[in-house]
């Protein structure tokens, strides 16, 4: 089987680093096209040995991308088209039918109660996704809160399929000398107790609460902010401010698989942590959670359908918190009161292990290419 994955751009964000570890996993011949910014993630997927090909398109409305897309499909006699993030899926699916691809499948990684990807849910947005998902095999949701949103919308529930996000749970495990490690190379003073945050630094992601719950805390509390994004002046505005600067770290971007790049990676920083707290009040699926999870970290959140799609004891360290930063002290003192706990994975971060979400993602392409011929005809051809 010969796969095109279509995405929106390749810069360090929650479904590109998906999408390069599930490359990592997927047991089939796969190219990657990124309409936008070939980024950090490009240049790891083609260390990887994956073949990237940018389209260069010129805004949402460069209807010319459209063709060029087309096109690059045709070339590579694909199987099988997967597009990844809003932009990609209303772009891809048409140029895959143009190109008479035998399927056609579409993953959806952000889609919130009142936004996708940032763009808040207007009609127009809606009704565009609708018209492009109809030209497509199926969806994939990675939660089944997603779902519910997808059929709330109108797409139909048998063409939705849910395969969660995965992580790479051995590399995640805890690990006391990477942990040393890391603090050292931090510069944390022996003895801090870390609060991590993890993720795009924008409005959404609400890390300011933490910034300010960290002024109700002790001052042997410190927060390490790990990911990138247009509020980092903000946020180390705020901490200034609030006169906790020198006790807020902020890493830059993170990878979530080695690439080379200087600094501890992910799993490194996860294993300097002492807790993860995320305040976001809208979340697709959690990634960052489930990662410190499977790191042994208790966790403090807002929303989080990886875990609230589970068995309330399925994961016994993870604690909803509702409010702001007040409420996010108090649990945070909460916690530490409680205790050190051992560094171990709960069971249910195998529940998201990537080489399970690789294995159910190659059920749903089987289906895709199993389906009628008539209903993937090529746009403008009659069927068969």
């Amino acid at each position: 089987m010969k796969a095109l994955h279509i995405i929106t751009g390749l810069g360090v964000g929650g479904a590109e680093q998906q999408l390069r570890l599930l490359l990592r996993h997927l047991p089939v011949d796969c190219d990657v096209v990124t309409l936008t910014n070939p980024g950090t993630v490009a240049e790891g997927l083609t260390a990887d040995g994956v073949r990237v090909m940018h389209i260069g398109m010129d805004g949402n409305r460069d209807l010319s991308a459209l063709p060029r897309l087309a096109r690059v499909i045709r070339a590579g006699r694909y199987d099988l088209v997967h597009t990844h993030l809003y932009r990609a899926c209303v772009y891809g699916r048409p140029a895959a039918r143009l190109a008479g691809v035998r399927a056609v499948v579409a993953t959806e990684h952000s889609l919130g109660d009142s936004q996708m990807e940032g763009r808040r849910l207007t009609p127009g947005v809606r009704a565009l996704y609708l018209a492009s998902e109809r030209l497509g095999s199926s969806t994939v949701a990675v939660s089944a809160t997603v779902a519910d949103r997808l059929k709330r919308w109108g797409v139909p529930a048998p063409r939705i399929e849910v395969v969660p996000n995965g992580i790479d749970v051995d590399r995640f495990r805890f690990d006391p000398e990477r942990r040393e490690r890391t603090r050292r190379r931090l510069g944390l003073p022996e003895g801090a107790y870390v609060i991590g945050g993890v993720g795009r630094l924008t409005r959404g992601k609400r890390f300011d609460v933490l910034v300010h719950a960290l002024t109700r805390l002790p001052d042997d509390h410190w927060l390490l902010l790990v990911g990138g994004g247009p509020d980092e002046p903000i946020l180390r505005r705020t901490a200034h401010e609030a006169g906790v600067a020198h006790r807020v770290l902020f890493t830059g971007e993170r990878p979530y698989v080695p690439d080379g790049s200087p600094g501890p990676d992910l799993p490194s920083l996860t294993s300097a942590m002492d807790l993860l707290a995320s305040p976001s009040m809208e979340e697709s699926f959690g990634l960052a959670a489930v990662e410190a999870l499977a790191s042994g970290l208790p966790v403090l959140y807002a929303s989080c359908p990886a875990i609230e799609d589970l068995p309330p004891s399925a994961a016994a360290d993870a604690r909803r918190v509702r409010g702001g930063s007040e409420a996010y002290a108090r649990a945070i003192a909460e916690v530490r009161a409680a205790g050190p706990r051992p560094r171990t994975a709960p069971e249910v971060t195998h529940h998201y292990s990537i080489t399970r979400s690789a294995a159910r993602l190659m059920d749903v392409y089987a289906a895709a290419l199993s389906s009628s011929s008539s209903s993937l005809s090529p746009l403008g051809a009659s069927p068969s």
